[in-house]
């Protein structure tokens, strides 16, 4: 408890919780397609292939608009960044109570969906902005758990669905995200630790660094597996074990949770044992849950405890991976945060796409576990092979944060140690 405390006196604590409840009432929106999956695909008759693409759309669009907003928060301040894109989000929410008519409409909407999936670079910034390297891993891991979000949303839109259609929840999210907007005017400031006189090349250096690419397709695995798995866990639990569709929201609730919980420790975690060492275990446990899953579809209580277990190690993923940004990129965390979650994040419209494949065509989703096991394996190799080279130049063994003599090299934004800043 001393150790939070000394944690919160490090930085602006209301800056972070208004961050938390952005990034919290985002994700809610963002994934509400996926969480009245059985609504709407009752109501157009959807095969397993346009479930599939229904669901995948507002990952993709979440995706590509990350980066963008990322350049403009450098620009007008991240605090200003969140309050257009949350007056977007007002606007999207009004198409989808009162413009939603087809199934073309539906997936127009999903686009509109992907503007609040558009919040995580910055939102992780804003909160961590005004904490030292030491403790921005805890700071990003807390901001991090508004994922818990998507579980309010898979908990939460199936009964509003069934009490008063699946449209009028669009209409009560243009009404709730006005509350994290207030928030954000009255309680947050602007972190001081980005550098406004950089160029645009600067701000974009991490597209062309083997880095950027790497940790991309990382999060790809955690994030996009996080992302993916809730936006597709209620029609899986649906057409898989017969179970309502409220049932089908509350046993994917259990998952989605238990990876916002524990992204928390995997910041602190990360802090103390190193990114990198926490990020091996995360990616073997992955790997393994996930072939597991793929082969106990006859069992829904095995089925559920596995993916349980394998959230945990994704949202401890989430929260590993970002406590290696701020150390790699320290003056544009948050264009750097934003590149890697638009990569990262397409990762989670595989997911959707390639279930929808393998029961259409293999008439079973285990195929679609399986594939992402194998890319979390594959991510677990490349990383190992990387981090010599990341221990050598920018970081401490394992992945932990350097003294506080490692300073800024001009040229490519990377940690060197050992060298005396100039004033």
């Amino acid at each position: 408890m001393n150790h939070f405390r000394i944690f919160l006196r490090a930085g602006h604590s209301p800056t972070l919780f208004a961050a938390f409840l952005y990034f919290a009432f985002s994700c809610c929106i963002w994934v509400l397609n996926g969480a009245m999956a059985p609504f709407i695909s009752e109501t157009f008759q959807l095969t397993p292939a346009q479930k599939g693409l229904m669901l995948s759309i507002p990952i993709f669009a979440g995706a590509l608009m990350r980066f963008p907003l990322g350049v403009l928060a450098q620009y007008i301040g991240r605090k200003r960044a969140t309050l257009v894109e949350m007056g977007l989000i007002a606007v999207a929410m009004l198409f989808g109570f009162f413009a939603v008519k087809t199934f073309n409409d539906l997936l127009a909407m999903g686009v509109l969906l992907g503007i609040a999936g558009a919040s995580f670079g910055v939102a992780l910034s804003l909160g961590s902005g005004s904490f030292p390297p030491q403790h921005k891993g805890l700071a990003m891991g807390l901001v991090g758990a508004g994922n818990v979000g998507t579980a309010v949303s898979v908990l939460v839109a199936p009964p509003l669905a069934m009490w008063l259609g699946w449209q009028a929840v669009y209409g009560v999210a243009a009404v709730a995200i006005l509350i994290p907007m207030v928030v954000m005017v009255v309680f947050a400031q602007e972190p001081p630790d980005l550098d406004t006189h950089a160029k645009f090349k600067d701000h974009i250096a991490c597209l062309f660094e083997k880095d950027g690419w790497v940790f991309s397709l990382i999060y790809g695995v955690t994030f996009g597996g996080f992302i993916g798995l809730t936006t597709f866990l209620p029609t899986y639990y649906y057409d898989q074990f017969g179970v309502s569709k409220v049932q089908a929201g509350q046993l994917t609730m259990l998952a989605a949770f238990m990876a916002a919980a524990v992204r928390v420790a995997g910041g602190w975690i990360s802090d103390r044992w190193g990114g990198v060492n926490t990020l091996t275990w995360v990616l073997v446990l992955v790997a393994i849950c996930l072939t597991l899953i793929g082969f106990s579809y006859s069992s829904l209580l095995l089925t559920t405890l596995l993916l349980i277990v394998c959230f945990g190690a994704l949202g401890a993923g989430n929260g590993a991976l970002f406590q290696l940004v701020p150390l790699r990129w320290p003056t544009t965390t948050a264009v750097a945060g934003s590149m890697i979650g638009e990569v990262g994040a397409l990762g989670g419209g595989i997911v959707p796409n390639a279930m929808g494949y393998s029961k259409e065509h293999f008439g079973t989703y285990a195929w679609g576990f399986v594939l992402f096991a194998v890319l979390a394996a594959l991510m677990l190799v490349v990383m190992r092979y990387m981090q010599i080279r990341w221990t050598r130049t920018w970081a401490e063994k394992g992945g932990r944060a350097r003294g506080a003599s490692a300073v800024v090299s001009p040229r490519s934004s990377v940690v060197k140690p050992g060298l005396t800043a100039k004033r």
